[in-house]
């Protein structure tokens, strides 16, 4: 029945809840503890001849404690997701993921109690899922990656969830001005390096939230470094940069875990980026294979892919008599993809042959000059 309204009355409706806000506030305070316990990642310095004058260093992003890059995305995902007021007690968060970023999600929505159903490709490395659920979170499989998206938002409707939605907030859910993200961190740790200011940064895509904070945090700050982003085989980031096309796609699914995409993603911004590269699938397991022999780390496949386009902008600075230095990631652990890009029987099948990759860095790094 309606109630008669006296039309000289305050209209008042509270939805205030004091039990939620006491939820919300604890919640906030696990995650942003977390992050204090959290110390920073390494710089590492990837040799090159000292008669060079050029250093190439590694943003070593596989120490978080979710191992992976994504550890940062998923930490401000979440907090964004609360302070909204999209994440509640008790209700389901979703998001579609190949992997590292559900297993830094899963790790955060059980830091503050929720369920998390993480949706990915049936192809998705083993050693992720068993990670994802390690920490009581579920995996929802899909044949075609394409159809991630959609399955996300129909099981978040279904279940009355929260669809996190990485490929949409990442560019904007991470603080791009500064508060510890990964760009504040680079520059921070190479203000004593005799390049404090990197000629390149070098960065690879899957959301394109790294490379918008990156690119925006060097705009703020007034500096001159510029943003390359390295792009693998079946990804359209790179024909949609190239032709200014918003609408690009890429009907076949990325070998490289983690980065490229079928479709040009919200969270990518083409603006912000001074380069790209295309860089072949075989150029990136060669990259990650020589990364091991030099430093001793196994990478994943999106490490390979930054260090294969490091690796050829230093050669040109070489070449143009330039010093200075290049910064790259390595964005989760090797130990993930044993199966993949450290197995002969996998290369053999995807029929990549990396020896002529492998040469060229091999030759680069004792002669300085690059065949690739």
């Amino acid at each position: 029945m309606n109630q008669a309204v006296n039309p000289g009355a305050t209209i008042d409706v509270d939805r205030s809840d004091p039990g939620y806000r006491t939820w919300l506030k604890e919640s906030v305070r696990r995650i942003r503890a977390e992050a204090g316990r959290s110390a920073d990642t390494h710089l590492l310095r990837f040799p090159l001849p000292g008669e060079w004058d050029i250093d190439l260093y590694l943003k070593d992003e596989s120490t978080h404690p979710t191992g992976s890059l994504k550890h940062r995305l998923a930490r401000s995902l979440f907090l964004y997701g609360l302070c909204n007021g999209w994440i509640r007690p008790g209700v389901p968060v979703i998001e579609a993921s190949s992997g590292s970023t559900a297993v830094s999600e899963a790790y955060f929505a059980r830091l503050i109690g929720v369920p998390f159903i993480a949706v990915m490709p049936r192809s998705t490395s083993a050693e992720k899922c068993r990670l994802i659920q390690l920490h009581g979170a579920q995996c929802h499989f899909v044949d075609d990656p394409r159809g991630m998206y959609q399955e996300a938002a129909v099981l978040a409707e279904r279940t009355g969830g929260h669809y996190l939605d990485q490929f949409t907030y990442a560019e904007r859910a991470t603080d791009w001005r500064g508060n510890n993200n990964i760009a504040e961190s680079v520059f921070g740790q190479l203000s004593r390096e005799r390049h404090p200011e990197p000629a390149w940064i070098v960065a690879t895509a899957g959301t394109g939230g790294t490379s918008a904070t990156i690119a925006r945090y060097v705009r703020y700050m007034q500096y001159d470094t510029l943003l390359c982003v390295a792009d693998p085989e079946n990804s359209c980031f790179f024909d949609g940069w190239c032709h200014h096309d918003p609408d690009a796609r890429c009907e076949r699914a990325s070998r490289i875990e983690g980065i490229g995409r079928p479709r040009m993603e919200p969270s990518f911004l083409p603006e912000v980026i001074d380069r790209m590269m295309k860089v072949p699938d075989a150029a990136t397991v060669a990259a990650v294979r020589a990364l091991e022999q030099v430093l001793g780390r196994k990478a994943g496949g999106s490490t390979g892919t930054g260090l294969w386009s490091a690796l050829k902008i230093i050669a040109e600075m070489l070449q143009a008599g330039r010093a200075g230095s290049v910064v790259t990631l390595i964005c989760d652990p090797g130990e993930r993809y044993l199966d993949r890009y450290y197995s002969d029987a996998w290369l053999a099948a995807q029929k990549l042959d990396i020896e002529p990759y492998a040469r060229t860095i091999t030759d680069f790094l004792a002669t300085g000059r690059w065949s690739g």
